[in-house]
């Protein structure tokens, strides 16, 4: 080492320090005023209601207010990317989701949604889409719906919720494995889908269990299989497409919370430790099964971060199957 390089050595160390120092500083008195969720998608939809309900809950544990803001558009980029450029504070974050990944693979993103947040932890995990078809129709099984559709090509409808969404996807790969043409028509939604199932604009669709579950047990449509690994214990008799013959098809959504990129660790530590004790209390959890939402084990921002990188890699290659190259 020359005599020249030790004082530049001594200045970066110096510097290290002192950022090491603000931070801890700043975690020290965190939080001393109000904390903003922002919840990038329309309200009431399948990350808003976690939010609010964790944001009640937690609130009254970090002893501050949580505001919970929609920001809603372009499939998510645009609340996430407000997210991104907000002071790394620990006041602005972002209520992430299974779109988050999704959107990596089919739009141009300014940022990479696991390599550019401080992830805190997971809030909840799913819902899963349902298969479902109108009750008036006579397929009984996922078996008898395809047999139909394959000699009758293209005159399947199935309701999704545009490009580049889970039904859209599921549907997608489920003509791939099956050899069948169902034809994708886009709604405003996994809930206008499922309407449309409904009133017979629209064969069926994959819709997330919020929306299947209380219109099949009012005999308005029929639930075929559920595109998760297992049965669910909310509803056992409905088998998945993987038991099926179909697999891999596991689409179930998730909902989690991140901050901006270098927000400091003792924050983050903070936040997800009463982010857990607020998901795992008993309320919380009567409000999301319901919702066929699930709450996450060994919730870690670790595991979170290896959970999201797994979930990217997925999405890669349910884009390769849709004829989509992965973006750079």
């Amino acid at each position: 080492m020359t005599t020249r390089s030790q004082p530049c050595l001594a200045l970066l160390g110096a510097l290290l320090v002192s950022s090491m120092l603000a931070a801890g500083a700043q975690a020290q008195g965190y939080p001393n005023r109000p904390v903003t969720f922002v919840v990038p998608f329309a309200p009431g939809g399948l990350s808003d209601v976690p939010a609010r309900v964790l944001a009640a809950d937690m609130q009254e544990r970090i002893g501050q207010s949580i505001i919970v803001e929609n920001k809603p558009g372009g499939s998510g980029v645009t609340g996430a990317t407000s997210v991104l450029r907000a002071e790394p504070d620990g006041y602005t974050l972002l209520v992430n989701a299974l779109a988050d990944v999704q959107n990596l693979h089919y739009l141009p993103v300014p940022y990479d949604a696991v390599k550019d947040f401080a992830l805190i932890g997971q809030i909840t995990d799913g819902p899963p889409l349902v298969l479902i078809v109108n009750a008036a129709l006579p397929y009984k099984s996922v078996a008898e719906l395809i047999a139909y559709a394959k000699a009758n090509p293209s005159k399947v409808s199935f309701g999704t919720s545009g490009p580049a969404t889970s039904p859209a996807i599921a549907v997608t790969q489920l003509n791939t494995l099956a050899g069948s043409r169902i034809v994708d028509v886009p709604y405003r939604g996994s809930g206008a889908a499922a309407v449309a199932v409904v009133t017979g604009e629209i064969q069926g669709a994959f819709v997330f269990y919020s929306n299947a579950k209380p219109l099949s047990e009012d005999g308005k449509v029929r639930a075929l299989a559920v595109a998760s690994p297992q049965r669910l214990a909310s509803w056992p008799e409905i088998p998945t497409m993987a038991e099926l013959g179909f697999p891999g098809f596991d689409h179930r959504g998730f909902v989690g919370l991140a901050a901006p990129g270098k927000t400091a660790p003792p924050i983050v530590a903070f936040l997800n430790q009463h982010l857990n004790a607020a998901i795992n209390s008993a309320t919380f959890r009567q409000r999301m099964e319901p919702l066929g939402m699930i709450i996450p084990g060994d919730n870690t921002p670790e595991r979170f971060a290896e959970f999201m990188r797994r979930e990217n890699i997925r999405q890669a290659e349910l884009a390769r199957l849709s004829g989509h190259a992965p973006l750079k």
